[in-house]
């Protein structure tokens, strides 16, 4: 009897340390669980948070929600590049840490009778907002093609991707910035995909930002999460079939959908965690000028990548 006593104990006690050794995380996301945030679904779905000891909890929130709830400890993470970036050059007390989009996966989507960037002058294009990255991205691209965006182009704002689809068929605009799978949803019907914004610009979308004080305090924690972000990563960029499964299943997408966002998106995931420079400083930049800052913002204020180049080097994908 004792024995069997002794025996349960000590399964309860191994039990229990297991339970103690997994850390719970909260990240946050934006709009919701699809193609642009699929690393942190990849990582959830095969356990590669599970195996970092992690217990992570995917939030979807708006992007000042986020980096409020990032600032005060509620969540411990967020996948929102920008808002991250907005947020440091502003001061606040948050950190870019590693990169999982290196530019974005919109299109300028048109009418059927469009056939081309250079046919938009007077045209109008719908994007989601006034500032937001369709917008940015639309005015980049068709400066690209010799048009003035300020004088040649009417922007509309009309919201969510669906809801500018939707414009589009109604006749509302001519052209809008969209993401997939939108671009295959137009395809089907006749229209015209002009521009993929890849293609002309690096733009970074998704990546890991968390508080000044995380990467103080628990850097150990911050390296488990970008080592299993990293490996979802780069499991995307090789499995095909078992992504679009994950974003059937974590994101209630249906699978032409799936398949489609991620053919259009693939290209752009990061193998490595890094952020092209030059794409992390047009952000910057634009986060400036938003903010009416003048000055000169150095990387380090904006961005600490010390703990990415650990795991790079131990995963053999950075010299030592």
């Amino acid at each position: 009897m004792a024995k069997a006593i002794l025996a349960l104990l000590l399964v309860l006690f191994l039990f229990v340390g297991d339970a103690l050794a997994v850390e719970k995380i909260r990240i946050s996301v934006s709009g919701s669980y699809n193609m642009i945030f699929l690393t942190a679904g990849v990582a959830q779905k095969k356990g590669f948070f599970k195996d970092q000891d992690l217990d992570a909890e995917i939030i979807v929130m708006r992007p000042p929600t986020s980096i409020a709830a990032l600032s005060s400890g509620d969540i411990d993470y967020t996948m929102l590049t920008g808002s991250v970036i907005r947020a440091a050059i502003r001061g606040l007390p948050v950190r870019l840490v590693a990169g999982f989009m290196t530019s974005s996966p919109h299109v300028l989507l048109a009418r059927s009778e469009i056939k081309s960037v250079k046919e938009l002058k007077g045209k109008k294009v719908g994007v989601d907002s006034y500032g937001a990255a369709t917008h940015v991205l639309a005015r980049i691209i068709i400066g690209r093609y010799g048009l003035d965006p300020d004088k040649d182009i009417q922007f509309i704002s009309l919201g969510t991707d669906s809801a500018r689809f939707a414009a589009l068929q109604q006749g509302l605009t001519d052209v809008v910035v969209t993401s997939p799978p939108w671009d295959f949803e137009g395809k089907k019907i006749g229209y015209n995909v002009l521009a993929r914004a890849y293609d002309f610009v690096n733009f970074p979308l998704s990546g890991l930002g968390a508080s000044t004080k995380k990467i103080r305090e628990t850097p150990a924690q911050v390296k488990r999460v970008v080592k299993a972000l990293l490996r979802a990563s780069r499991f995307i960029t090789e499995n095909r079939e078992e992504s679009a499964r994950v974003l059937m299943e974590w994101g209630k997408v249906e699978a032409q959908h799936a398949y489609a966002s991620y053919d259009s998106t693939v290209k752009v995931v990061s193998k490595d965690g890094s952020i092209p420079m030059d794409g992390l400083k047009l952000l910057m930049d634009l986060a400036r000028r938003d903010a009416k800052i003048t000055r000169e913002i150095p990387i380090d204020e904006v961005a600490d990548f010390s703990i990415l180049r650990e795991v790079q080097r131990e995963l053999g994908l950075r010299s030592p």
